[in-house]
């Protein structure tokens, strides 16, 4: 850990898992249509959705997502590119992958995936997202608020807690977007953006916690 990176207490730690286990939607997961990787840092989804798709849950896969200030340095061809790549090297046939390079947020992840199925003649009545761990719920809040008629089912690599924060190597910002994650489940119902999701009690008061702790860097201005 680099010097200035916070240092997380127990109960910081605790409270973070919850917001973690929260995220995750817990499908059971079974053969779809299509699916769909969300854009992103983390590669991780390219090797999830490469891993279900060798497991035969679907035939067609769409790689969404432009770039962000988070991630034009590391894949600076875009997330799509860089996660079609990734995942034809896991033995994905590139035949079977539809690119959308221009999304800037989850909305537009899958309102333009739905547009480039519809336009490759796919209209499908189940579908899978891929995505981080900690943007299941995000994900599937917003795909049934832009895309009301489908089935959604989502899904993420099956890390734990503590095996997903070193991945990252960074616990202060893994815990800054458990905690940014939250504010846009709580949040974007009211803009419309998604649809709303309870929050247990418990999940709600780790989420004011951490907040006050500091973890606020992913927040939106309210």
């Amino acid at each position: 850990m680099s010097k200035d990176q916070q240092t997380i207490t127990d109960d910081q730690w605790r409270q973070a898992e919850l917001i973690w286990d929260y995220h995750q939607m817990q499908h059971e997961l079974r053969p779809v249509d299509v699916a769909i990787g969300l854009g992103s840092h983390d590669l991780g989804v390219a090797a999830r959705s490469a891993e279900l798709y060798r497991a035969g849950l679907f035939s067609t896969l769409v790689f969404t997502g432009g770039n962000s200030p988070t991630t034009a340095k590391v894949f600076p061809r875009g997330e799509a590119v860089h996660f079609r790549d990734h995942a034809i090297e896991l033995g994905v046939p590139d035949q079977a992958i539809l690119l959308e390079p221009d999304a800037a947020n989850t909305g537009q992840n899958i309102t333009f995936s739905r547009a480039v199925l519809a336009a490759s003649g796919v209209r499908p009545t189940t579908v899978l997202l891929v995505s981080k761990p900690y943007m299941e719920r995000r994900s599937f809040a917003t795909a049934r608020k832009v895309w009301p008629d489908v089935e959604i089912l989502c899904a993420s690599e099956p890390l734990e807690f503590d095996d997903y924060l070193k991945s990252i190597g960074d616990e202060k910002l893994v815990l800054d977007m458990l905690v940014g994650d939250l504010q846009r489940v709580i949040e974007y119902p009211k803009l419309g953006f998604a649809i709303e999701q309870e929050v247990p009690e418990d999940v709600h008061a780790a989420y004011e916690s951490l907040i006050h702790d500091g973890f606020t860097s992913r927040l939106i201005a309210s």
